[in-house]
């Protein structure tokens, strides 16, 4: 989406997208949902957030873990701020903005103020992380700092469009099948992917 301010715009259309999704699956999967006896989430008003240092913060206090400085979340301590979210905010949802620059793609815009930070987050519902989104940068001065010569010969037809300008923009990818895995309680991913990939199947 273009012409936004900074990655709270998309954090914005992303909670009206979950919540057209949940009252979809209450409205129009009912019979579903009461056969499979599914907990149908609400979306709040507002969804906590947290920055990522503040969140690796409050999981060295509370697990007593050295990881302060670790430049992402562990799935264990993606489970406790979960489970945080949901006893401090009555939440199944919960933003974690701020990831390390060191771990999001090159075309992720710095926060101001504290580069080493991005202006993007990470959904997490009921543990576990469903969307990855965030600001993007849009001036090619911007990629030409961040990226070598050999990366910019290489993305040269991805960053001409850059040369004539570009507006704020940004965006997120909502993993459907994790949404579908939380939503019903399946063990395994696999058990709600249609047609399941891994290292021993490929067919059909």
């Amino acid at each position: 989406m273009g012409f936004i301010d900074d990655h709270r715009d998309v954090e914005a259309v992303l909670h009206d997208v979950l919540a057209g999704m949940v009252e979809a699956v209450r409205t129009r999967a009912a019979a579903a949902v009461a056969l499979l006896g599914i907990g149908v989430p609400q979306v709040p008003p507002i969804i906590p957030r947290n920055h990522f240092s503040d969140a690796q913060a409050m999981l060295a206090s509370a697990t007593g873990e050295e990881i302060v400085g670790d430049p992402d979340l562990a799935p264990a301590h993606e489970r406790w701020l979960g489970e945080w979210a949901l006893a401090e905010h009555g939440s199944d949802f919960l933003l974690v903005e701020g990831y390390p620059m060191a771990k999001r793609p090159f075309y992720t815009h710095p926060e101001p103020g504290r580069p080493e930070f991005s202006n993007s987050f990470d959904l997490l519902f009921r543990g576990l992380e469903l969307v990855t989104g965030g600001q993007r940068l849009h001036r090619y001065a911007d990629y030409a700092t961040v990226l070598d010569n050999t990366a910019r010969e290489s993305l040269d037809g991805y960053l001409e469009t850059f040369r004539h300008g570009m507006p704020p923009h940004g965006g997120f990818a909502i993993g459907l099948e994790r949404w579908t895995s939380r939503l019903v309680g399946a063990s395994n991913v696999r058990q709600v992917t249609l047609f399941p990939r891994d290292r021993s199947r490929l067919i059909p």
